[in-house]
């Protein structure tokens, strides 16, 4: 037994210890520290002596690239309160775009809607055929507000593009809806540098989910300036892509704009047009897109210089002399006549005539301080210049009323034989001396100056919010006329204007077939429907129009009689 105890004892220990040898590993050693470890063998010197170390010979440095220093790091995106007179706006650190801009003009017109409407800010590509990226930049001061104490002010932009150092100078003035935009991009590198700096503006081409106060602020075209002509398209999405030399462009409605004007050489207009489709609720697919206008340079800078360049950015109302102060007059749209220009046809330029009675109507205005006795004094003036003309036409008119029973003898004498009706009822003209054209062609030559009255008024944005008989508001209606730039809101002046109409076609002497004449008494009607939803100030000029026709036609009737008397008693 105990023999065995023994021998087992012996086994356990032999156990024990074959199984430490071969199957424990040992610990690993301490790692020398890494400054050793990574040390390269070093060649064998003279031993040093305890008074001085052995010194190691300075390890050899090849010559190779300079690796590019670390990228500046992204300055966060500020905004910058700008306000004045005229004004409120927000400009961005992004590139100087404008995060807002309200226009104090005749109430609050917001002309920037961030993400659907506005520039983009400055843009910069640091080499040809990059592309370009909005400049992150800092700004200062903090803040810019305007008045008659500072007229003018500058907010300073400055960032850094791939070596390139891009300072970008934004000039506000109190009393004006421009912004001077000088823009510097330095080359710091040691090499020429083509680099790309674009002004962008854009716009979507649909405007039905804006609000209705925005309505008149929405650019519905595009239109710019090259070798000397205006050019506009009005369906924004067949624009085009297009890089073209010109004076400058923009993106406009009726009555406002957004343009940009280079102001220093070098600059190209470009346009760009970027399709979608949306699904409307009705499930069909309404045409969409997004419009980008701008004005873009290349200029190649050398090593150590800089280039320079100025655009003028306008924001703002069209009225006339603002925009003739930087070319952009052309933005106003008269059209032409006899037919629109759109339709590639000779016409005649109505600006020659729709400018100088829009200038004469502010200057009116100028003195008697209210638009719609501007626009009553307007037409009373334009009927006394043309009355001789009127007078001369309804003297023709009625005498070939007269005629009208022997005229229409003849056409039932010469009905089957046209060529003998026609001569015979000249004969009948010619012997009574009366000219057939005579009732026309006073009346054709008074037609340009009505229609370019017509246009003026169209285009005139101080009318908006010009009131001419305002009474107040009752139950959230204007009462009367609040606004000449809107519709009546009671209707009552284009009814008067329908009833005047009708007035007018009854007293006027009919020349031709009764019944056509009856026909005629159809277009009061028809007028008064088409003339529901026009401005006022169009409406009221109309109204007065026909109103001062009836008075003209009671005059010539009334003088009739008494001139037939003073003949008798002459003879």
């Amino acid at each position: 037994m105990e023999t065995r105890a023994i021998l087992a004892a012996i086994l356990m220990a032999a156990l024990l210890i074959i199984y430490q040898t071969f199957f424990v590993q040992a610990p690993p050693e301490a790692p020398e520290p890494a400054q050793k470890t990574a040390e390269a063998p070093q060649p064998k010197t003279p031993a040093a002596t305890p008074e001085a170390p052995a010194a190691r010979p300075a390890p050899t440095v090849k010559p190779g690239p300079v690796a590019p220093p670390p990228p500046l790091p992204r300055p966060p995106q500020r905004t910058v309160p700008v306000e004045g007179p005229l004004y409120r706006g927000v400009v961005s650190s992004e590139g100087g775009k404008l995060q807002e801009w309200t226009l104090r003009y005749r109430g609050d017109k917001p002309m920037v809607i961030v993400g659907d409407l506005g520039p983009g800010g400055l843009m910069v590509a640091p080499d040809a055929g990059a592309a370009g990226e909005v400049v992150p930049m800092t700004v200062a001061p903090d803040g810019l507000s305007l008045g008659r104490d500072r007229p003018s002010g500058d907010l300073v932009l400055t960032g850094d593009v791939d070596g390139l150092r891009v300072r970008e100078t934004l000039r506000f003035g109190a009393d004006a809806f421009f912004i001077d935009a000088l823009i510097r991009v330095e080359n710091v590198g040691s090499a020429p540098r083509t680099v790309t700096v674009t002004l962008p503006w854009s716009t979507r081409t649909a405007w039905n989910e804006i609000p209705e106060k925005f309505t008149g602020q929405h650019p519905t075209e595009v239109v710019w300036s090259a070798d000397g002509h205006i050019q506009r398209v009005s369906n924004l999405l067949e624009v085009g892509d297009h890089a073209r030399g010109g004076s400058w462009v923009g993106v406009g409605s009726v009555w406002y704009l957004g343009a940009l004007v280079p102001k220093t050489p070098g600059f190209t207009l470009v346009t760009a047009v970027e399709r979608h489709a949306a699904e409307r609720k009705n499930g069909e697919k309404e045409p969409l897109g997004r419009v980008t206008v701008g004005v873009r340079a290349t200029p190649t800078i050398a090593p150590g210089r800089a280039w320079e360049g100025h655009v003028v950015i306008f924001v703002g109302p069209k009225e006339y002399e603002r925009l003739q102060a930087h070319g952009l007059e052309g933005t106003l749209d008269f059209g032409g006549f006899p037919v629109p220009r759109s339709w590639g046809l000779p016409t005649l330029p109505m600006e020659w005539l729709g400018v100088p009675i829009l200038l004469l109507m502010k200057w009116v205005y100028r003195y008697v301080g209210n638009y719609g006795i501007a626009i009553i004094l307007l037409t009373v003036i334009s009927k006394i210049l043309f009355f001789p003309l009127t007078v001369k036409s309804l003297r023709s008119m009625k005498a070939m009323q007269a005629l009208g029973p022997q005229v229409n003898a003849l056409r039932n004498k010469y009905k089957s034989d046209p060529q003998r009706l026609q001569r015979e009822t000249m004969e009948l003209y010619k012997a009574n001396k009366v000219n057939p054209m005579g009732g026309c062609l006073p009346m054709v030559a008074q037609v340009p100056i009505f229609y370019a009255l017509y246009l003026a008024l169209s285009v005139s944005v101080e009318l908006q919010n010009a009131s001419f008989l305002c009474f107040g508001r009752f139950f959230g209606m204007d009462l009367w006329i609040c606004d000449l730039a809107s519709q009546d809101p009671t209707y009552v002046l284009p009814i008067l204007m329908g009833v005047s109409m009708f007035v007018q076609q009854k007293m006027t002497p009919t020349t031709g077939d009764p019944r056509q004449a009856k026909m005629m008494l159809v277009m009061p009607f028809v007028f008064t429907f088409m003339f529901l939803n026009l401005p006022s100030g169009l409406v009221l000029y109309w109204s007065l129009s026909n109103v001062l026709q009836i008075l003209q036609q009671w005059y010539m009737d009334r003088s009739k009689p008494r001139r037939a008397v003073r003949e008798a008693k002459d003879a």
